[in-house]
């Protein structure tokens, strides 16, 4: 099918089914942490998903591909994003299991009601404020930054949207665990699961991947590491199993 992009548009291949995804480089790309987190969440047969800060579109198309869930939702607040995600979807032929939602997190509880997910999916800004930000209406400063939502809005929302004993994913940055978990306790999301991401063996973790749910048990699984590259420039093979591509 061919699909007319936009001025610096780029037709993307996801290694998966043959979908691809539209993509703006000057503006802001899905990153490896997209990936990671569409390949530990786990959404069941029948189930409901919904992620939160979608950007174009990522998450939701990589879970039709990789889980049997039934309904896919990716909510956003940047048009543009929208945009591109919408056109992601047609083109890739999944409308009837992906809807591209334009609004904001912190009305996300408004928007789709108590209790209407089995899963909440997020990959959202990871640093604190708008310290060293030029443009704080940029795509990637959005994406990067707690410019419009901050985490207590999104662990607010999710515990509002889950079912109970429904799960929560999120890929995060290890320098706030400590909050994230003391956060999703005081919420009603009882940390799970657990894995950290490192670049190299030798190296600090740079993600961290978590799963929580709603209404659980205290007790967390914590998982091994995943080690991103073998060397420079080399993958490792787990990490080329993550991605699908071995």
């Amino acid at each position: 099918m061919t699909i007319n992009l936009k001025e610096d548009e780029r037709l993307d291949d996801l290694q998966v089914n043959g979908y691809e995804i539209i993509q703006h480089p000057g503006k802001f790309c899905f990153g490896m942490d997209a990936v990671l987190l569409s390949n530990f969440a786990r959404v069941k047969k029948g189930e409901n998903a919904l992620d939160l800060g979608t950007g174009t579109g990522i998450i939701p198309i990589l879970l039709t591909a990789k889980t049997e869930g039934e309904r896919f939702v990716g909510l956003e607040i940047q048009d543009e994003s929208v945009d591109m995600a919408r056109r992601s979807v047609i083109h890739n032929h999944l409308g009837n299991r992906v809807e591209i939602v334009n609004g904001d997190i912190k009305e996300a509880s408004s928007i789709f009601g108590a209790a209407s997910f089995d899963v909440i999916t997020t990959n959202p800004p990871y640093m604190i404020g708008q310290h060293g930000i030029a443009n704080a209406s940029d795509m990637k400063a959005i994406a990067r930054h707690e410019v419009l939502c901050t985490l207590d809005d999104i662990l607010r929302e999710s515990a509002k949207i889950l079912r109970p004993g429904g799960r929560f994913y999120m890929v995060h940055r290890p320098f706030r665990l400590a909050e994230i978990l003391s956060k999703m306790v005081q919420v009603g999301i009882e940390p799970k699961r657990m894995r950290m991401v490192h670049p190299f063996i030798e190296k600090e973790p740079n993600m961290v991947l978590i799963e929580g749910k709603r209404g659980g048990n205290s007790r967390m699984t914590v998982e091994r590491p995943l080690i991103v590259y073998r060397e420079q420039g080399v993958y490792s093979e787990e990490l080329l199993g993550e991605y699908g591509l071995k």
